[in-house]
């Protein structure tokens, strides 16, 4: 898959970035060491995470190297590293590994998250937020238009997808062998936007991506018009004129 973009990313920045400073204030830790930022993106979390923490180790982390760029270039002063989630591990002294809409996009998030929280320190803490939002028209509809156009058959359009995430009680029982202390919750955002337009605007920087970036230029835009169609058929404009993206996102404070 092609790099992510960071300005498509941040065309929204404001909701995107309301989801992590929710799961910020839920943190109980008052000054820990090391802070990580996994899957940093272009480094709106981090910032957040700076602010919060400005007396410790603050690092962000991520496999794009577009999104890396924006993040060294937002915050200079800090550090950036790019490395694959999945195989990574927290240095000794880390207190809190920080995860804001990335764990989704890991084939085997599940045992990821319990890897990352064990390696922890007692006290530690593994602060996690997902979009779970794979019952949404936005996401059915990117499924929908994926199987029906002449893409249908790319290996890479196949598994486009995003599986809907596990229970509430299977994250549970997953982490608390291994957990003091565990926070679950859903919050639904109900984003205003400018127009139907807006939406697919706002996918295209993040789950259209893996539909989007194997195929030409041509065959993008036939599919963007497919969707567009759909979504506009489903997102009705509200009195003003805008439209509602109702997004639920899946939160999780878990402490060593």
């Amino acid at each position: 898959m092609e790099d992510w973009s960071a300005r498509q990313y941040l065309k929204f920045e404001d909701e995107r970035t309301r989801p992590p400073r929710d799961l910020l204030a839920q943190v109980p830790l008052e000054r820990p060491r090391r802070v990580v930022d996994l899957g940093c993106g272009p480094g709106n979390s981090t910032e957040l995470l700076v602010a919060r923490y400005p007396q410790s180790e603050v690092i962000g982390l991520d496999s794009s190297p577009a999104m890396l760029r924006k993040a060294r270039e937002r915050l200079p002063k800090h550090s950036f590293i790019e490395a694959d989630i999945a195989t990574w591990s927290p240095a000794p002294g880390t207190d809190l590994l920080f995860s804001n809409a990335v764990m989704q996009w890991l084939p085997d998030h599940t045992t990821v998250l319990r890897r990352l929280l064990a390696a922890l320190a007692p006290g530690g803490v593994l602060a996690v937020q997902m979009p779970d939002n794979t019952r949404e028209p936005g996401l059915v509809f990117q499924g929908e238009v994926g199987r029906s156009g002449p893409w249908a058959d790319h290996p890479e359009i196949k598994a486009a997808p995003r599986p809907d995430l596990p229970s509430v009680e299977a994250y549970y029982d997953l982490l608390k062998p291994v957990a003091s202390h565990i926070d679950i919750w859903h919050s639904i955002y109900n984003h205003v936007m400018a127009s139907p337009a807006a939406i697919v605007e706002w996918f295209k920087g993040s789950s259209l991506q893996p539909f989007l970036s194997p195929l030409d230029t041509v065959a993008r835009e036939k599919f963007l018009a497919a969707y567009g169609k759909k979504i506009a058929g489903a997102y009705k404009p509200r009195s003003d004129g805008k439209v509602l993206l109702k997004f639920p996102r899946l939160f999780i404070v878990a402490v060593r």
